[in-house]
C-alpha cells in the first residue's frame, strides 16, 4: 500500500546534556543505567511504559527463569542485587527456594516494580516514564549525536556521548544504521503471549490431583475448547497462596515492529483467555473458582530484531560450552524457540530442541563483548533481547536474567568509552572484565 509523504520539521529542546544515554527501561536497561551511573557517569533514561522492567512488570511475566547453572550465580553483579532485594522485600512465589538459582523464580510485580524504582533511584539516574525515543540524529559516521524523544510535554533531544540501546527490539541501532536480522530464514518469528493474573486457584487441589495440563488439552482439542490446537502450554505459576501468574496462549504472527500487528495480538489474545479459562476450570482440579484480575498491560515478546556485531554468538558456542577472551558474563539457559505456528509437528520440533539443547549442572556459555557492538556503529551499544546472536542463542539469552548480564556490561562499557574518551571499541576489555568483576559478576576466565 503507498502512502502519502510529509515533510515534517521542528525546533525542539535539547533537554538533557548527559554521558549515557539508555533507551528502555527493562531488566537490561535498568542494569545498564545502574552500571553507568555507578561509575561516576551522568545518566538519562527514556522508559516508554509507566514503570521500569518491561515483560517482569507491566507485561505480568510470571517467573524469572534461572539466575544460576546450579554451581555458580551466573546473573551476577545487579542481578544478584534484585534476586536477593526481590527474596527480602517478599516478592517471590510461596514455593521458591532461595538457595536454587537455577530454578525460575516466580514474581510479584508490584513489589518488583517498586524494587526497580529503589535501585534506579538510590543510583542517581535521571529517567521519565511513558517517554518514547523515535528517532536518532547522526554526527560524524558512525556517530549518534541525539535521541529523539516523545513525551506528554512533546518532543525533545538528548544529547550523549554514549547511547545504549534496550528497547529489545534494536530500535536505535537499525535507526542508526546497524545491519539486523529477524526471525528464521523465511521471517517466522516466535509468537507473543499475553500473561495474565488470576485469583481463587486452590494450589493444594492443583497438586494433589496429578493431572497433567499438556495431557488434558489434547481432550478439549476434540471438544473443540480451542480455536487453535497449540499444545506449547508453558502453564501457570503460583505467584501467591491463591494467586496464578499465566504464561498461557500464542499470539501466532506478531511482529512487535509494527503497531498494527501488536494491536491485532493483543485484541486476540484478551479474546483467546477466555478458551484458556474454559480449560482450566472444566478440565483440571483446582482452578474451577478462578478469576481473571488482570492482563498485561504490555504483551509478552520473545523475538524480533538481532542486531549484528562484531561477533554473532552462534548454536556452535553453545554446543562447546565456549570461552571468549573478551567475555562479559556466562549464560546456562536451554534454547527455548517457541514454535511459528500452531500444530503437532511444530511443537515436536520445539519439545526436541528445548530437550536436547541444554546444560547440566555447572555448565554455561559465555558472552562475548563483541555482541553488544553493533558493525558501522562508534557510540552506540545493544543490550538485551536484541544482542548479536543467531535464532538459536537469542532463544536462550533473551530471558531475564541474560538481559541482567549484557545490561550492566553495556553499562559500565559505555561509562569506560566516556572516561576515556574514546569509541566502544577503544578501552582494553580488561579494564571492562575488571570493573565488571568489581560489581560482582561472574568472569571466571577473565
Amino acid at each position: 500500500m503507498a502512502y502519502d509523504e510529509l515533510v515534517f520539521t521542528r525546533r525542539i529542546p535539547v533537554r538533557h546534556e548527559v554521558d549515557v544515554f539508555v533507551a528502555g527501561g527493562g531488566p537490561a536497561g535498568i542494569a545498564a543505567a545502574i552500571a553507568a551511573a555507578r561509575q561516576g557517569r551522568t545518566v538519562f533514561l527514556a522508559e516508554g511504559h509507566t514503570c521500569f522492567g518491561g515483560m517482569g512488570t507491566a507485561g505480568l511475566v510470571p517467573a524469572f527463569m534461572q539466575f544460576g547453572d546450579g554451581v555458580h550465580f551466573l546473573a551476577a553483579g545487579i542481578g544478584r542485587e534484585v534476586y536477593d532485594r526481590l527474596w527480602d522485600l517478599g516478592g517471590t512465589g510461596p514455593d521458591d527456594r532461595r538457595d536454587n538459582p537455577r530454578a525460575s523464580l516466580s514474581i510479584d510485580a508490584e513489589v518488583l516494580k517498586r524494587l526497580y524504582d529503589e535501585m534506579v533511584v538510590e543510583a542517581g539516574v535521571r529517567f521519565t516514564f511513558q517517554t518514547q525515543c523515535i528517532a536518532v540524529e547522526m554526527g560524524a559516521p558512525g556517530r549518534v549525536d541525539h535521541a529523539i524523544c516523545q513525551a506528554k510535554s512533546g518532543l525533545f533531544a538528548v544529547k550523549a556521548r554514549v547511547f545504549v540501546d534496550c528497547t529489545g527490539d534494536g530500535d536505535l541501532a537499525v535507526w542508526a544504521g546497524a545491519p539486523y536480522e529477524k526471525g528464521d530464514a523465511e521471517g517466522n518469528l516466535m509468537p507473543g503471549t499475553l500473561c495474565s493474573l488470576w485469583a481463587e486457584v486452590d494450589w493444594d487441589t492443583v497438586r494433589a490431583s496429578g493431572l497433567d495440563p499438556r495431557q488434558r488439552i489434547l481432550d478439549a482439542f476434540k471438544d473443540k475448547v480451542f480455536t487453535y490446537e497449540d499444545r506449547h502450554l508453558p502453564g501457570m505459576w503460583r505467584v501467591g497462596p491463591r494467586l496464578a501468574g499465566g504464561n498461557i496462549g500464542h499470539t501466532f504472527g506478531v511482529d512487535s515492529t509494527d503497531e498494527r500487528s501488536v494491536t491485532e495480538a493483543l485484541l486476540w489474545g484478551r479474546r483467546q483467555l477466555l478458551e484458556y479459562e474454559r480449560f482450566y476450570k472444566e478440565y483440571l482440579k483446582g482452578f474451577e473458582r478462578m478469576e481473571l484480575v488482570a492482563t498485561g498491560s504490555l504483551l509478552g515478546i520473545r523475538e524480533s530484531r538481532r542486531i549484528l556485531g562484531d561477533y554473532v554468538l552462534n548454536l556452535e558456542d553453545f554446543k562447546k560450552r565456549a570461552v571468549f577472551e573478551d567475555e562479559i558474563g556466562r549464560y546456562s539457559y536451554p534454547v527455548d524457540i517457541h514454535a511459528s505456528r500452531p500444530g503437532e509437528k511444530e511443537y515436536a520440533q520445539f519439545e526436541e530442541e528445548f530437550r536436547t539443547l541444554r546444560y547440566g549442572k555447572g555448565e554455561s556459555y559465555g558472552i562475548p563483548y563483541r555482541t553488544l557492538t553493533p558493525r558501522g556503529l562508534q557510540n552506540l551499544l545493544v543490550a538485551g533481547r536484541c544482542i548479536s546472536t543467531d535464532r538459536y542463542l537469542h532463544g536462550s539469552v533473551r530471558v531475564m536474567p541474560g538481559c541482567f548480564i549484557t545490561g550492566q556490561a553495556a553499562g559500565i562499557a559505555a561509562a569506560l568509552a566516556v572516561e576515556r574518551e574514546t569509541d566502544t571499541r577503544g578501552f582494553p576489555i580488561a579494564l571492562l572484565q575488571d570493573r565488571l568483576k568489581a560489581m560482582g559478576a561472574h568472569l571466571p576466565n577473565a
